[in-house]
């Protein structure tokens, strides 16, 4: 990422505030097995917030089921994420991280629903839901 988000801490804070999962997602760039959140599952209105700064992320009415095992969104809320390439893995990706902390949230494809046809397939881990009130 060529530009430094909001929120700089050391990787020693950062595994003080996040639960082992957590940290290897939104900090070491790492992947939770599919399927494996509860977040998967949630139907309810409400807002999902990135697990690291608390920053809102996606709101629920774009929340879909992709069928891929991680939970999916057509948009992100205005100015929330930041895109980069990612070239790890021996493919080209492009990855999403949260433009205020900078914690790695997963990757956005090109085969979503409309109206925007894009799938933002994030890591679970790397989110936390608040349920409208």
């Amino acid at each position: 990422m060529d530009k430094k988000p909001p929120i700089q801490k050391t990787d020693a804070e950062w595994r003080q505030e996040l639960d082992p999962m957590q940290h290897h997602v939104l900090r070491q760039c790492g992947t939770e097995r599919p399927g494996s959140s509860p977040l998967n599952y949630e139907k309810r209105a409400g807002t999902f917030r990135c697990a690291g700064c608390g920053e809102p992320l996606f709101d629920s009415k774009t929340k879909y089921e992709s069928g891929s095992g991680w939970p999916s969104f057509w948009a992100p809320m205005d100015h929330a994420v930041d895109t980069t390439v990612d070239k790890s893995h021996g493919m080209v990706r492009t990855e999403v991280t949260c433009a205020k902390c900078g914690g790695h949230l997963g990757h956005v494809f090109p085969d979503g629903p409309q109206p925007t046809g894009d799938r933002y397939c994030m890591n679970g881990a790397a989110l936390k839901f608040e349920e409208k009130k």
